[in-house]
């Protein structure tokens, strides 16, 4: 078998593992865990995950090491993954005794035993994720097939990445579909209100104090009842039109009921 033919098996091999990745944790310590076995020269491996208003953050890493000096980019505003996440696509350091563009963190890796150091960005045709962030301890580690390997290896992990984030965001989706519907059921149960009406109260009381629907959902299903600054002033929380919400079981409401059906939006 070729030299080709084996890095084409190879890959095969590990695209196959990070998509087998149960859920997006895993698939991100599978990203980094590949990374130091596949590219040559690598020692340790970490992923810096974009956020909104360009805040940054490492999601994995094998190294607690290269945590601190990803830490460190992020808190000195510069370094290489910085540059591969928002301004060039592939950065290599080939020597960090000569690394002008970020001389304050290139003395900060130098000082942790890290010679050379390489950032791909993690880019689909859509978005960028971040960027994957290759450290080396000795100087001059990352050749040309470094560099070429760690961009195609780059490409898969993207493909990984971003397929496990989808999955998890269907199962959020779900997830919160589920809690919602167990919420509903709980008030529709003990005031004696329709579905649609219960999700109004929900959906109301989000808005009016800021709380994600799906986490609203969860205190009422958790608690069986309407969370306690809800039950005294919803008569503000209510649409206009809504009739007086009567308990099926009247001991098992400590809800003033006069309070709770007359309200306006």
């Amino acid at each position: 078998m070729t030299d080709e033919r084996r890095l084409a098996a190879r890959f095969a091999e590990i695209s196959s593992d990070l998509h087998g990745a149960p859920n997006e944790d895993l698939t991100f310590d599978a990203v980094v865990r590949r990374a130091v076995e596949v590219v040559p020269g690598c020692d340790a491996c970490s992923i810096t995950l974009r956020r909104r208003r360009k805040q940054v953050e490492t999601i994995a890493s094998t190294d607690p090491v290269v945590s601190e000096l990803d830490a460190a980019q992020y808190a000195l505003d510069e370094g290489p993954c910085l540059d591969a996440a928002f301004e060039r696509g592939s950065v290599v350091a080939a020597d960090l005794a000569h690394a002008p563009a970020w001389p304050r963190w290139a003395a900060r890796a130098q000082e942790a035993g890290i010679g050379s150091a390489m950032a791909i960005r993690l880019h689909t045709e859509r978005e960028t994720l971040g960027a994957l962030n290759l450290y080396a301890r000795s100087r001059g580690a990352f050749d040309d097939e470094a560099v070429d390997i760690a961009v195609v290896f780059a490409a898969h992990a993207t493909d990984a990445m971003s397929k496990a984030r989808l999955v998890t965001g269907l199962r959020a989706a779900l997830e919160s579909r589920h809690l919602i519907g167990m919420a509903q059921g709980v008030l529709a149960a003990k005031y004696d209100i329709s579905f649609e009406r219960a999700f109004e109260v929900l959906h109301r009381y989000s808005n009016d104090t800021n709380t994600k629907l799906r986490d609203v959902a969860a205190m009422v299903a958790e608690s069986r009842d309407l969370p306690g600054d809800l039950r005294s002033p919803l008569s503000n929380t209510l649409p206009n039109g809504l009739p007086t919400p009567q308990p099926r079981t009247a001991p098992d409401l400590d809800v003033n009921v006069d309070e709770v059906g007359t309200g306006r939006a």
